[in-house]
């Protein structure tokens, strides 16, 4: 062997050397994560929820994740962590370890309307997300005071034609409420006027007390006023009839084409999170929603049961911000 071969074989050492290493490297980590999507979970679950304890979104993050624990035999820890309309959670989620050891609640909000509705957040919802299974659709019924002269959505159109001007009140600027009022308002062409409250009780009490004329509400938080006779229920915003009030038509029965509103909410994971634990999460949760005692909950309170694969709640989110874009751009609402 002359010694410029020798020399050359000799310099050509560092980057096979290299290359063994950095192959090495590949496959260790494959098998680490082959091996951790194996074992998942082999300790506590953390469950961020954007909202405050004891709302909708955390007793549902409770219902759901005392079931997984069970399952899993590993602690689900559910933490509450409001602030700024849900960004303040969802951003934590976004900055969490991709591991499938943080899990979070992904809502209507903060996943398909702030995007439009704010001026920045701090996430991307499309791209810093692994979007993991719909839990459930919260639809809304469009109610009226029982003294107003209205019994059908039709008679309501009408008056309101006839009196511009008419307030729906809502519990607050971007909310599923005041967004269903502005997308009947477009849908329409009527002249409506939005009425923000703090929260949907303080709306709703005014709508008892002849305040304001209409109201969309979230099913569960309608029903004892419904069924007080306090309140009038025109439609619901469902695309089919709610089995806990099967006598109220939907908004599209009542002639709105295309008209669909719920404050949905399901289960979402930090970007990058392996797909093998996402699609484990998404079988654990998708089982815990055909419990009979789960289904009961999430039915008698006036919503739709989700489910389904990562990819169908990844599509709905996609679809939800586009709709709700051309909601928020047409009425010019913005939240500083």
């Amino acid at each position: 062997m002359s010694p410029n071969h020798l020399s050359r074989q000799i310099r050509a050492w560092p980057a096979i050397i290299a290359t063994v290493m950095g192959i090495t490297m590949t496959l260790s980590q494959s098998f680490a994560l082959g091996q951790g999507a194996t074992s998942f979970p082999n300790k506590p679950v953390r469950w961020i929820v954007p909202y405050a304890a004891g709302g909708s979104a955390d007793l549902r993050a409770r219902l759901i994740g005392a079931r997984l624990a069970e399952m899993w035999g590993q602690p689900v820890i559910v933490e509450p962590k409001p602030g700024a309309g849900g960004v303040l959670g969802t951003d934590l989620l976004a900055k969490a370890a991709p591991d499938g050891y943080t899990i979070g609640m992904g809502n209507f909000a903060p996943l398909a309307v702030n995007p439009s509705l704010m001026k920045s957040l701090p996430y991307n919802p499309q791209k810093d997300f692994a979007p993991v299974v719909l839990i459930e659709r919260g639809p809304l019924v469009l109610m009226v005071n029982p003294v107003t002269p209205v019994k059908s959505v039709k008679e309501l159109i009408a008056l309101a034609k006839t009196k511009p001007g008419m307030g729906f009140a809502s519990s607050g600027t971007g909310g599923s409420h005041h967004l269903s009022g502005e997308m009947f308002k477009a849908m329409t062409g009527i002249d409506i006027q939005h009425v923000p409250y703090k929260g949907g009780a303080p709306a709703t009490s005014d709508l008892m007390g002849g305040h304001v004329d209409m109201m969309f509400e979230l099913t569960y938080a309608a029903l004892p006023a419904i069924k007080a006779g306090k309140l009038r229920p025109l439609a619901v915003t469902s695309s089919e009839r709610l089995s806990v009030l099967p006598d109220v038509p939907t908004m599209i029965e009542s002639g709105i084409a295309g008209f669909e509103s719920s404050n949905w909410q399901g289960v979402i994971a930090p970007a990058g999170t392996p797909r093998e634990v996402v699609q484990k999460i998404n079988a654990a949760i998708n089982k815990v929603l055909t419990m009979p005692e789960v289904r009961e909950i999430l039915l008698g309170q006036g919503n739709q049961v989700g489910g389904g694969t990562p990819e169908e709640f990844a599509a709905m989110i996609r679809a939800e911000t586009s709709k709700w874009a051309t909601v928020v751009k047409a009425a010019k609402i913005q939240v500083d």
